[in-house]
């Protein structure tokens, strides 16, 4: 199935793009998707245990399961002061 994954300000750095469509198998979870990315290499590849995600626009844990056309936002930590 076909995922379109949205990246935004570090994680947009690392992968050089905001946007990728990923190809995941049926049955995938928002897991499977962050383990997909880190197998890519590159920058990626050193996303953090757990990071923060959201589907179709919701936050959403990392055993979300996805289905065709889904939209994953990969969220990176924010810092504040």
């Amino acid at each position: 199935m076909r995922i379109r994954l949205l990246l935004f300000a570090l994680y947009r750095d690392l992968a050089g793009a905001g946007e990728l469509e990923l190809e995941l198998p049926a049955g995938a979870t928002a897991a499977t998707l962050v383990d997909a990315v880190r197998r890519r290499g590159g920058g990626l590849g050193r996303l953090p245990e757990t990071p923060v995600v959201a589907v179709n626009q919701e936050y959403a844990p990392l055993e979300t399961p996805l289905r065709e056309g889904d939209e994953v936002a990969l969220l990176p930590p924010v810092a504040g002061g």
